[in-house]
Formats: structure tokens, sequence, C-alpha cells
């Protein structure tokens, strides 16, 4: 990891660098396309969209946006992008932290995440499931994940997410 290495919210001026991290990060397009759809929803939250910036360049890029479980709002992590070359470096697990820590101090209470279980758990989330939450479609169950932001228990229901996840 660098020196320079800032935390910051994401800007205007970084859309185009987002987009080629996460295109990179993937290798296809559809997630960099559910970035970009993501920001023009009204379930966007540009103060929790959270990018890693070293030697003046986006390098990784998380983003949290509004969803619900049942009827209570809740926060929803989007896709997670680290350039290739800066990889396993741990710029992953510092730009959620980052976006996780801007959730809370805006007063966030929980999230939910479709991802690795072997990566989401060293943030707190735990399968979703143990807490009655699920979603209305197929998904593993260790890969569907919750966590608390202000240690409240979780609320039950079905995860409506925002219309560009496309579910």
């Amino acid at each position: 990891m660098t020196d320079d290495l800032t935390l910051r919210a994401e800007t205007p001026g970084d859309e185009t660098a987002i987009r080629a991290v996460t295109a990179a990060a993937f290798g296809k397009p559809e997630e960099a396309d559910l970035v970009e759809a993501l920001r023009r929803d009204p379930a966007w939250i540009p103060a929790l969209s959270r990018v890693a910036v070293t030697g003046g360049r986006v390098v990784a890029h998380a983003l949290l946006t509004r969803c619900h479980v049942g009827e209570t709002p809740a926060l929803a992590l989007g896709p997670v992008a680290v350039a290739p070359e800066v990889q396993r470096q741990g710029l992953g697990t510092l730009v959620v932290e980052d976006a996780l820590r801007e959730a809370r101090e805006r007063g966030g209470s929980a999230v939910a995440v479709l991802g690795h279980p072997a990566y989401y758990p060293r943030f707190g989330f735990t399968t979703a499931s143990r807490h009655g939450i699920g979603v209305a479609f197929d998904v593993p169950d260790e890969a569907l994940m919750a966590m608390s932001l202000d240690g409240e228990p979780l609320p039950s229901g079905t995860i409506r997410y925002a219309p560009p996840f496309g579910v």
C-alpha cells in the first residue's frame, strides 16, 4: 500500500475511473453498468459511494445504496472493485470499511450483501437467514449476509433492492 492513500466520497470526476476499475476487476461490463445504473436511481446515496485514491488515481470503489428489508429501510452493498494491479493489498477492505463507517455516521442501521462467504464476515456480516432475512430469488444461504450498523437487532423480511440490481 502506498503512503498517499486517500479514502473519500466519490466525486462526479471519478465516474470514468470507477467504471474502468470495476470493468477491469470483474472483466465484464455488467458490474460497471450496474454502478452507473445505481448512480441514476433514487436509491443512490452519493456520500456512500466511496473510493480509494493513490498516486492521484482511483484504485478501489465500494458503494452502499438504499434497499428495504421487509418494510424497514436498510442499505445494500454493491459491487466492490479493486484495480487488478493493486489487488490483495487490503484496498477492498479499506474502501468497504470506509463506506460502513460513513453509513454509521449517517445513522444507517442495517446492511445486506450478496457476496463471497469468506470475504464479508471480516466486516461483521453474518448469514442473513439467521435473522429472518431472505430474498425473492434463489441464492446460496451462505452468500446472503447482513449486519447491524448500530447494534440493534436486524429487521426480518424479504430484501427489496433498488431496480438497477435487476431483482
